[in-house]
């Protein structure tokens, strides 16, 4: 059973490179990406400003300059590959273009420093320096004492053009997912703003579903058929049919905005910070209330109906009649000997304990007004924000494979009878 898992692990790499090839793949043949867009508001910004033919207006160099900007000046597998760090980015690119008889040009290396070498008002070492038409690249005698060595050119002989850049390894590998271009900031920094509203709504729906749906389903099993059961059935099934954004949206009308019991959105107020400690944890509360309602209703029933139809089966079993007739009650044949066979099944949802730091539903998170991760993901695919579409896709696929091997591995070890090879 170790192999197995060994190679369970072993899988997650070809399953990462596999889906993100994939939508890789998508972000480079869909029409209407940040360079498109980035184009159109160029050639928009030149139209009100009273040009003609604003479509051509843009240079074939400026197109290039935006192209490298955005990481589409390169073919499939190179932007891939240097996505993921087994090639190095061309960091702060810039194109010096050469006029007739003109050998020698000054050109500005502006790089930005680490954080701890930041000073006030400047976080950029700026060099000046002289590059040739071959491309070698020289300091001023003025320059800043920086070294031209981290900097490399490649020199376009048919455009007149050089092209100045620092190689850098900065991908996936390294730990990097990249800058969003809509937001221009780093997509692991958008991506960790928003997990603690996630894990909060995710394990307050994991926990609260287990607590509930357990009992309920013991107790429905022990009453099956009864007042209790069939009133309990017509409930869960009404509240597993209600779509989760429908009950939110008559939620946030009714008891939100007409009486006013609760926010009508937000994960917490405008005056968190001032409030005391458990104000704190009231105001998270009472935030909390509608969206957890709207989370939970859809898996209480199909909780509550898994504990209760394993029970049952469990209970008409020969082994639990044995334990009856050889003078156990009943009480006892079902919490000690029915209740534990019953809950095996409930161990394959348990690994999947590690998606809640991707939990979230677009549409709930979208009415209440919470900033979480569903909507992160939704927004990125709009915005056509590729280095957030793939930061997200890397997480999500990872929890993923590695809640399904949880998932086995809590199985095997509740069932002895499980074994995997």
């Amino acid at each position: 059973m170790r192999d197995y898992f060994i190679r369970r692990f072993l899988l997650i790499v070809p399953t990462i490179i596999g889906a993100t090839m994939v939508v890789f793949f998508i972000t480079r043949i869909t029409p209407g990406g940040p360079l498109e867009a980035a184009l159109q508001k160029a050639a928009s910004m030149q139209v009100d400003s009273g040009m003609k033919d604003a479509g051509g207006s843009l240079s074939e160099e400026q197109k290039e300059e935006m192209a490298a900007y955005y990481g589409f000046d390169r073919p499939f597998f190179p932007a891939y590959l240097t996505w993921l760090g087994l090639m190095p980015r061309e960091q702060d690119k810039q194109f010096i273009k050469f006029e007739q008889g003109v050998a020698e040009m000054p050109v500005t290396l502006q790089e930005l420093l680490p954080r701890d070498q930041w000073k006030p008002n400047n976080a950029y070492r700026i060099t000046n320096a002289k590059i040739t038409r071959d491309g070698k690249l020289t300091a001023d005698e003025d320059a800043s004492a920086s070294p031209l060595t981290s900097w490399s050119t490649r020199a376009e002989q048919n455009k007149d053009r050089v092209q100045v850049f620092r190689p850098q390894f900065g991908g996936l590998l390294q730990g990097n997912l990249g800058v969003s271009t809509r937001y221009n900031e780093y997509v692991w920094n958008m991506i960790r703003e928003r997990m603690p509203i996630s894990i909060f709504y995710g394990l307050a729906t994991f926990f609260i579903t287990y607590i509930v749906c357990i009992p309920l389903g013991i107790l429905k099993a022990i009453k099956h058929r009864t007042v209790l059961d069939n009133v309990s059935s017509v409930l869960i099934f009404v509240g597993y049919a209600i779509p989760g954004f429908v009950l939110a949206s008559v939620l946030v009308v009714y008891l939100a905005a007409r009486l006013g019991w609760f926010p009508t959105g937000g994960f917490v107020s405008e005056n968190f910070a001032d409030l005391s400690f458990g104000g704190k944890i009231w105001d998270v509360v009472h935030h909390a209330v509608l969206p957890l309602i709207c989370y939970l209703i859809g898996s209480f029933a199909f909780m509550t109906m898994l504990v209760k139809n394993n029970l049952m089966d469990n209970l008409a079993a020969d082994y639990v009649r044995t334990a009856i007739a050889k003078g156990a009650g009943f009480k006892r044949a079902v919490l000690v000997h029915a209740l534990r066979n019953s809950l095996i099944p409930l161990a394959t949802t348990l690994g999947h304990i590690v998606s809640v730091f991707v939990a979230g539903s677009v549409l709930i998170e979208m009415i209440f007004e919470i900033n979480g991760y569903g909507l992160l993901g939704y927004y990125s695919i709009l915005d056509r924000d590729y280095p957030l579409v793939m930061g997200i896709l890397v997480l999500n696929v990872l929890l993923l494979m590695v809640g399904n091997i949880l998932s086995d591995l809590f199985v095997a070890l509740t069932d002895p009878r499980i074994r995997f090879e």
